[in-house]
Parts: structure tokens; sequence; C-alpha cells
């Protein structure tokens, strides 16, 4: 059986925050303001992994309410979500979309894929990362936040009584 799940993330842009993408800290003015350290990718990413699950999101598995998960580094929860399903469930792959009108991704896209296969103990050539504008439309496109995107397509490896 195959099952495929999506997630979507936005945060703003604040000054006086690293802006941390795909677990990567990457040099800006502004960086993303939320409960943990606000990775709208890996927050994406674990949205689609629980969707295709069948369990949740992420805002029930680490709620903004509980002080244990405030300035996490959202790459540990990825871990976290990835270990959970991976009793039944394993990465066939992983196709994101960073939205964001700068900084400027490209160089940071290889490592970004590098971190979330490690953090999931899965080959690289699993994960795609893209990034792109909204041409300086809408609030990524003033400058104001960040959003992604997020796709996985998980198979069976066996699945509990009853399924």
């Amino acid at each position: 059986m195959m099952r495929i799940g999506q997630g979507y993330d936005i945060h703003r842009l604040v000054p006086g925050r690293p802006l941390v993408l795909g677990g990567e800290t990457i040099p800006y003015e502004k960086g993303l303001l939320g409960h943990s350290d606000a990775d709208v990718l890996v927050h994406a990413a674990c949205d689609a992994f629980l969707g295709a699950a069948g369990m949740g999101d992420i805002g029930e598995l680490f709620p903004d309410t509980d002080s244990q998960y405030r300035d996490a580094y959202s790459i540990e929860l990825l871990g976290a979500v990835y270990r959970r399903i991976s009793r039944y469930w394993r990465l066939v792959n992983l196709d994101a979309t960073i939205f964001a009108q700068e900084p400027k991704l490209s160089p940071y896209k290889p490592q970004m894929a590098a971190n979330l296969a490690a953090c999931m103990a899965v080959t690289h050539e699993r994960i795609n990362i893209k990034a792109t504008t909204t041409e300086g439309l809408g609030v990524i496109g003033s400058g104001d936040g960040i959003a992604a995107m997020c796709i996985v397509m998980l198979e069976s490896t066996s699945l509990p009584a009853g399924e």
C-alpha cells in the first residue's frame, strides 16, 4: 500500500531571530517568528508525513502551548515524527518547495536535503527541495514571510491488524 501526504507552513519574518530552513541556519538579517525555530520547510514535512500516515498534524503532536517545544530545533521534531511513522511506513520520496522573495536559497538546498535525509536516516536521493519567489506578490513577495509546501509518498512496511 502507498499513501501520499501534503503539508504547508508559513511564518512571518522578523529581525533578531536566526533564519532556519531545512535545519540549516542561513545568513540573513531576519528570521522566522514562531514558538520553535519556525523552520517552515521542516514543519511542512512533518505535516506531510503525519497526514500520509493518518496521524494528525504537527500542532497536535508538538503543541505551541507546551513550553518544552519553545525554541525547539525543528529538525529534531522531524526525526521524532519519522521514527513514529516508520513502524509502518517507509519514505519513497519527499518533494518540497520553499517560497521566499529573499534570501536566495539555491546555495543551501543541497545541505537542507542532506539535513532532512540524515535526521530520518534515508538516502538524500529520496529528498528534493526547490525554492522560488512569488515575483513580488503578497506577504512573501513583500519580504514579510516565508512559506513551504511538501509532499511525501510512503509505502507500507507492515500495517496494524485490520488495515
